[in-house]
């Protein structure tokens, strides 16, 4: 089965390639850096020519309200045309947990946007809903410094491993398509001033966390239900403290 994967050279797309590979199936790597461009829609034709499933996996280079919004708009409507000529069986795209709860950040109405696309459009889907990749954790707090200080929330999140996010993406991508979301998250709900606490400490960062049940989470506030999932999730296997270890020794 040909398998075409939007994003394909970034963090999860590289990680989902050799899944599907190892699956026997022939997994492209779309992305800019391979010639293939869902905004401007170069080589994205050619890309769609004789295949089953896409899996996008693209993120915007741009998290500024109007910027990631024109993104995911015009790469998804471009997309799903492509798709829909090409007679593509299944689309399958990676959203946030929670992103349809917190509509006053920019970058989560962009994923509701990016998800109304999909539903609409009349190629079988399954939306996978993940929970804050590991590695994200130093932006989120690059993102609430203030000077010498990073003013996180206590709000528990549920973050996971993104090698734990590309091996259900592998599986959802070789089913049957959903119709519908299906979320992931780690297996551990830890609230994020200390998720970034560990963070810094384990990466020799001298900035102090201020626990602050005002801070905003790009662009909006926070709470225990947030950006955690709901009923019967898939759990990652992956734990951040053994992640930030690994990644120290490394």
């Amino acid at each position: 089965m040909k398998i075409v994967v939007i994003g394909g050279t970034g963090l999860i797309g590289s990680k989902l390639i050799p899944h599907l590979r190892k699956k026997g199936h022939d997994a492209i790597a779309a992305s800019p850096n391979t010639g293939v461009n869902a905004l401007t829609r170069e080589g994205l034709a050619a890309a769609m020519s004789g295949t089953q499933v896409v899996v996008d996996v693209a993120n915007s280079p741009s998290f500024e309200d109007n910027a990631v919004l024109e993104f995911f708009q015009t790469s998804g409507r471009n997309l799903l045309a492509a798709e829909a000529a090409a007679g593509v069986s299944h689309h399958i795209a990676l959203s946030v947990v929670g992103a349809d709860r917190l509509p006053e950040s920019g970058y989560l109405r962009a994923k509701v946007a990016q998800e109304s696309l999909i539903k609409a459009a009349k190629i079988p889907f399954t939306i996978l809903r993940s929970t804050q990749f590991f590695e994200f954790v130093g932006a989120i707090a690059q993102s609430a410094t203030k000077g010498n200080d990073v003013h996180l929330s206590p709000a528990l999140l549920q973050p996971v491993s993104s090698d734990d996010v590309a091996a259900a993406l592998a599986d959802l991508t070789v089913g049957k398509p959903v119709n519908g979301f299906v979320e992931i998250a780690g297996p551990e709900k830890i609230p994020l001033d200390e998720i970034g606490r560990h963070y810094l400490s384990a990466t020799g960062d001298g900035r102090r966390v201020i626990a602050d049940v005002h801070a905003r989470y790009f662009g909006t506030e926070l709470n225990d239900k947030s950006l955690t999932p709901g009923d019967n999730p898939i759990l990652g296997i992956n734990r951040f403290d053994d992640w930030l270890r690994a990644r120290s020794a490394a």
